[in-house]
């Protein structure tokens, strides 16, 4: 064994004699690229703030000139911007998939012919990629449904029987965008819940108490409603304002949902949420732009980055927390 431990320590010193020491990458190596950002909802909302964030880093680390463009979370709104921004011809787009392939594939291809490299973000497009060989970073969405409802079922214990009711939010007319909670729903029903699908009020994306008196009457005529699924970080912390509004206590009916952000170290410790799941939309900002760099400057490939990472309680949020309220998580 002695003999190998010298071959190999005289192997490695005559490969470090014989290169050339690797230099750190050029500072701004993506400057001169311009690239719009799409941040989904309003300027300074809790939950795509953070995808700013992330967004605004990459352009800093990079030097790419990045424009961050907001939507109110209204699709056809998105639709419209991403029409008016290929029209502007940046050299790259990270574009929300909110409004869904069908929507979103016209211009998908007049981008591509425009020479637009184009990134998705959040929700996934899956045939608009496969038509145009774009990339994707976010959560798996159904798959992240299930995932929730099975960490559901176990925290939960015997607090839901099957038969209980389940009241599950989204904007369930758009098929891309509400796979989580059809995930999530799915996997409740099979396990023997009955689910009620709750369609969210018009705005209510931006403004979650314009869904308080939609909520408050799907409690009251719905028999034994022991679960309600949120479907985003500012829903998670409205929480307690919804089941304050109602005189519900905390426990009385669980909260679960998506996402995290600031408020919902409150919800979760006050008992109206029980958990949430992650998918860390600072890296929904930044990876996008990285990977549109690396696409313009060096020719790689886009990247898909499944950003899903787990699941946040009660138990462990208060090692997110403060990076939460200073609105990285």
């Amino acid at each position: 064994m002695p003999g190998f431990g010298s071959a190999l320590l005289g192997a490695v010193s005559l490969v470090a004699l014989g290169a050339t020491a690797a230099t750190a990458q050029t500072p701004s190596w993506c400057a001169g690229k311009d690239i719009v950002v799409f941040s989904g909802g309003p300027s300074g909302g809790t939950f795509n703030s953070i995808i700013d964030k992330g967004a605004l880093q990459a352009a800093a680390d990079t030097g790419a000139n990045v424009k961050i463009v907001y939507s109110d979370w209204n699709f056809e709104q998105m639709v419209t911007q991403f029409r008016d921004m290929i029209g502007q011809t940046p050299d790259g787009i990270a574009m929300m998939g909110h409004p869904g392939d069908s929507a979103l594939m016209p211009l998908a291809e007049q981008a591509a012919a425009a020479g637009i490299k184009v990134m998705y973000m959040n929700v996934d497009v899956p045939e608009v990629r496969a038509k145009t060989g774009s990339g994707f970073v976010g959560a798996s969405l159904y798959d992240q449904g299930r995932a929730l409802a099975a960490e559901t079922l176990r925290l939960a214990g015997d607090k839901l029987q099957k038969g209980d009711t389940a009241i599950i939010m989204s904007r369930w007319e758009a098929g891309n965008r509400a796979q989580r909670e059809l995930g999530l729903a799915d996997a409740l029903e099979e396990w023997g819940m009955k689910v009620v699908k709750l369609q969210e009020a018009e705005g209510a994306s931006a403004d979650q108490m314009l869904q308080l008196p939609v909520l408050t009457s799907a409690v009251l005529s719905n028999s034994n409603v022991k679960l309600i699924g949120y479907p985003g970080g500012p829903w998670v912390s409205a929480a307690p304002v919804f089941m304050d509004s109602m005189g519900i206590k905390p426990g009385q009916i669980i909260g679960v949902g998506f996402d995290i952000g600031q408020g919902v170290k409150e919800s979760l410790e006050s008992g109206h949420m029980m958990v949430t799941a992650d998918q860390q939309p600072y890296l929904q900002g930044y990876m996008p732009v990285l990977s549109l760099c690396q696409q313009l400057v060096y020719q790689l490939a886009p990247l898909n980055v499944d950003t899903g990472s787990g699941f946040v309680t009660a138990d462990n949020v208060s090692g997110v927390a403060t990076l939460a309220n200073e609105g990285y998580r």
